[in-house]
């Protein structure tokens, strides 16, 4: 008995010695313990409160009202600055206000627009009347929200590609913009599709992770959050290769977003519509165009979420139109809205009329209100699938190709040295009273 004693014991100090000295990989380490409970704690934001949950998703189902969209108004000082100096505008802070000012009074903006993305500067600024911009526009029925990232960084050691900047503290910043008047925020993270037809594993990662670190932020703050995988239209690529490309990027960030506890129905997406590169020599239609964004979407997005709101990423107001219209068209029984959020398509045009005036005049608000209330009439028949284009708008064929083409031949001219450039052209003309940007 005595014998059968130390064996017993011996072999259980042995096993307690191999346990020992086994790596601690052969375990379920606390960490991986903590990590599993809280993986499951977080899903579907169970950790946000009933009455927060509820927050968002109102947020989120009024963006995505039909036949709306939202008017992109985040520009910084300095790339609204650099807009206004090409048209003869001084960059004065109080400029900036009145233009923006201009596009939240605009008549029919209640109508055509559900929500209205503020720069951290404008989202303190306020009317004529000393009533903030944020109240102004819940008054008209339209959501206010901020752009809340900061700049674009090259990651070091890849071949240009990026990531955007301002994860740290950014719940501090969500905060004072809730109490600002803030609703919804929106982060753009940036893609190129490289030479070889893909974006790197490391820049598909590294962003859409940070899109959902993000959106998991906002939402823990109150802030419904805009997701915005944003890929170029720099490039040769196919609209085959244009699909896959983008149904990678998606599939990670839903995956991405899940992981994190993102509460989906309380999100909204903006992408850029699925297109085929500048570069592309092969025609597509607006109709093909339409088809492959959709396609895209049916592939991967989440039921829960409500609405897409398209950047125009570029585009001219007619292209981007009548793409919008071709993608509510092939839209079938998909259960979301699908809209706009635009920035370019809507504002480029308004600008040039200042090129009417003398450099340093007034901005041109009462005839710029009119053509943006034609404008608004566009993207909101587009986002009904309503809009009639003209024969050929929308087709990469037509505008932007024609562009890109032109841009070359003057590239290739200027490096030939035999472009003429007209008067003033490559001069350095510091302007004066430019705030510090």
């Amino acid at each position: 008995g005595v014998s059968m004693l130390r064996v017993v014991l011996a072999c259980a100090l042995v096993q307690a010695s191999v346990a020992f000295l086994q790596p601690a990989s052969l375990f379920t380490a606390p960490s991986a313990r903590v990590r599993a409970v809280t993986a499951v704690t977080m899903h579907g934001g169970k950790h946000l409160s009933a009455e927060r949950k509820g927050e968002l998703e109102d947020t989120a189902a009024a963006i995505a009202t039909f036949g709306k969209g939202i008017t992109a108004c985040d520009e910084g000082p300095g790339t609204i600055g650099d807009r206004f100096e090409k048209v003869g505008i001084v960059n004065t802070e109080e400029n900036r206000r009145l233009y923006r000012q201009m596009l939240f009074t605009n008549p029919v903006g209640a109508d055509f627009l559900s929500a209205a993305i503020l720069d951290p500067e404008t989202i303190y600024q306020k009317s004529d009347d000393g009533v903030p911009f944020p109240e102004l526009l819940c008054k008209q029925g339209i959501v206010p929200g901020v752009k809340p990232h900061l700049k674009v960084y090259t990651l070091p050691g890849t071949d240009g590609e990026t990531v955007m900047q301002g994860l740290d503290s950014l719940n501090v910043r969500c905060k004072e913009y809730y109490e600002a008047g803030a609703r919804f925020a929106k982060w753009r993270s940036p893609l190129t599709i490289g030479k070889d037809g893909k974006i790197s594993e490391l820049a598909i990662r590294t962003n859409m992770e940070d899109l959902a670190r993000y959106a998991l932020i906002c939402q823990d703050e109150g802030l419904m959050p805009i997701v915005e995988p944003d890929i170029s239209l720099v490039g040769d690529y196919d609209l085959e290769t244009a699909i896959e490309v983008n149904v990678a990027v998606q599939a990670h960030l839903y995956k991405a977003m899940i992981d994190h506890g993102v509460y989906m129905e309380g999100a909204t997406l903006k992408p850029n519509m699925v297109n085929p590169g500048k570069g592309c020599t092969k025609k597509y239609t607006a109709e093909e165009i339409g088809k492959a964004t959709v396609t895209t979407l049916r592939r991967v997005m989440p039921c829960a979420m409500k609405g897409v709101n398209f950047l125009s990423g570029g585009q001219s107001l007619e292209n981007a139109a009548a793409r919008l219209n071709a993608i509510n068209q092939a839209k079938g029984n998909s259960p979301w809205n699908l809209s706009f959020s635009w920035s370019q398509a809507l504002q480029l045009p308004l600008l040039e009329l200042c090129k009417k005036t003398p450099a340093g005049s007034a901005l041109p608000l009462e005839e710029m209100s009119e053509l943006l209330t034609a404008e608004l009439k566009i993207a909101g028949a587009a986002a009904r699938g309503e809009y009639t284009p003209k024969a050929g708008e929308g087709d990469p064929s037509r505008g932007d190709v024609e562009l890109l083409t032109a841009e070359l031949k003057i590239a290739g001219a200027a490096a030939r040295g035999e472009y003429t450039p007209k008067a003033g052209q490559g001069d350095h003309m510091p302007a004066k009273g430019l705030s510090a940007v």
